[in-house]
């Protein structure tokens, strides 16, 4: 890479980082407020929040990252050409193709971090989230304690705690839990510690007595040290974790367990998600021929490029929400697959075409010097 390429390499990384971290930043604040509850109704700690929250990131390069190469060609080019710096370049001798190529280098490079991510970091982050998920929802404290409020996780159970202290200490239990044949009992205890024995969650109650009648309407009473309360009949044994598509790796969307129903049932869409992997990081690359269109694809203008970026820019919206469109009918259509590779790549022709048939309109046009005939040189002459 020469000097002015290594310069105008610079001019455009710079707006590109600054892009793709405030895009990052409004993902990573929209993400959060879709993950509140996981503070407010699950209880949580901060840590396993914010760790929910940066492995759900990698999901969404896909989307932020050609946007911010969009962002930052429109910038930096529209900068250099409205300041005549390419118009140096030109002057200097310099091709069209070189003057873009380290915009196209950029997009390039923003194309294979997307492709890595895509096939290794994303499945990787997204395994990860769904374990975490997974173990918060059968946390049994998160499930049957609301700390000052009375809840009812299962027929026949209500549950009331009034503090939960650190390492899931529970103060101040009340239970009251339907009986078999019609009877009920009531436990209060001073703590409490929901735990396993046996693969069943069990409730271990310290300092306490429970009340009770029985199916024949006698009072029971029975003032304890230590008592263990079974929940295994009320609570539903959870489900295996399962990954879905966006969490598998690339091979096991290419080449599915055809001996497993569910992959026999969603081999389709595991292909359209394989070759959406696959494809998806070609769009950096035509954002960036889209944003150059937009600044080298007409004539000079000193007063900006407002209509073309508007042009560009819808047009940037439409060929993703048409490449969204795609990969859902080839979800149905396996067939249609191949779209999702020609659909950007006939965008970005398209966007250079423009670009270098601006050039050669561009270009003066020098018409030969033709010598006038010899009979007229000697009427002309005196």
């Amino acid at each position: 890479m020469g000097l002015i390429e290594g310069y105008l390499f610079r001019q455009i990384l710079a707006p590109t980082l600054a892009a793709a971290l405030a895009l990052g930043g409004i993902a990573i604040l929209s993400q959060s407020l879709s993950s509140l509850d996981l503070l407010i109704d699950q209880r949580q700690s901060l840590f396993v929040f914010g760790r929910v929250v940066l492995l759900s990131l990698p999901q969404l390069l896909a989307l932020v990252l050609p946007v911010a190469v969009f962002v930052a060609g429109l910038m930096a080019m529209n900068r250099l050409h409205i300041e005549q710096e390419l118009v140096v370049c030109f002057a200097a001798g310099m091709s069209r193709w070189k003057v873009i190529a380290p915009a196209m280098k950029l997009a390039t490079v923003a194309a294979l971090l997307t492709l890595v991510v895509n096939v290794w970091v994303q499945p990787w982050c997204a395994r990860e989230m769904r374990q975490e998920l997974f173990r918060i929802r059968t946390d049994l404290a998160a499930a049957l304690v609301k700390p000052g409020e009375f809840t009812q996780p299962a027929d026949g159970l209500t549950f009331y705690v009034q503090q939960v202290e650190s390492g899931g200490l529970l103060r101040n239990v009340f239970i009251y839990q339907e009986t078999p044949g019609g009877g009920s009992t009531t436990y209060t205890a001073r703590q409490g510690v929901l735990t396993k024995r046996d693969d069943r969650p069990v409730l271990v109650l310290r300092k306490g007595s429970s009340e009770g009648f029985n199916s024949a309407g006698v009072l029971n009473y029975l003032a304890f040290d230590e008592y263990t309360v079974d929940l295994g009949s009320y609570i539903k044994a959870p489900d295996q974790l399962h990954y879905k598509t966006a969490d598998r790796f690339l091979h096991e969307l290419a080449f599915p367990d055809l001996n497993q129903v569910w992959e026999q049932r969603n081999r389709k869409s595991m292909l359209a998600e394989a070759h959406y992997r696959l494809s998806s990081p070609l769009y950096s690359i035509t954002f960036m021929a889209l944003a150059l269109s937009a600044v080298l694809g007409g004539s000079f203008s000193r007063l900006g490029y407002g209509g073309r970026v508007a042009r560009a820019a819808l047009a940037a919206m439409l060929v993703r929400i048409l490449g969204f469109g795609v990969q859902a009918a080839c979800a149905d259509v396996p067939v249609l697959n191949v779209l999702q590779y020609a659909l950007p790549i006939a965008v970005t022709a398209l966007a250079l075409r423009s670009v270098f048939r601006s050039g050669r309109s561009d270009r003066p046009r020098f018409r030969p010097y033709q010598q006038p005939p010899v009979g007229r040189l000697a009427e002309a002459s005196p």
